[in-house]
């Protein structure tokens, strides 16, 4: 092994905002340190998300023809049904409902993909 992962990081135009919504979805606490250019949310298992400024930010494309979403991320959930309405009411925007593979995909208030997904 080389190293572990620490963070995943998140360009956007508005790191408290962005780093809020996924507060609202994933719970967790932000870490001391943070300023208006970088957050770090401390989900409850100890994984970080972070949020950095990008005054330059322009929000993914998805779908896009034309090029791959780069990355996503997937956020378990139990029930779809019911986290659906709450991950809208954060800001999120549905994009793809109803996959049979079990996941949903949305974007968050600046862009980025996530999917809901269930067992």
């Amino acid at each position: 092994m080389i190293g572990r992962l620490r963070s995943v990081v998140l360009d956007c135009p508005a790191p408290w905002e962005l780093a809020r919504f996924y507060q609202g979805v994933l719970g967790g606490e932000f870490l001391p340190g943070s300023d208006d250019t970088w957050v770090v949310l401390l989900e409850p298992d100890g994984r970080r998300l972070a949020f950095q400024l990008a005054g330059d930010y322009r929000p993914p494309v998805f779908p896009d023809p034309h090029a791959s979403q780069q990355f996503h991320l997937d956020i378990l959930v139990e029930d779809v049904d019911a986290a659906e309405p709450q991950v809208l009411a954060l800001g999120a925007k549905l994009v793809q409902p109803n996959d049979p593979d079990q996941f949903r995909v949305y974007t968050d208030p600046v862009g980025h993909p996530f999917c809901l997904v269930w067992l």
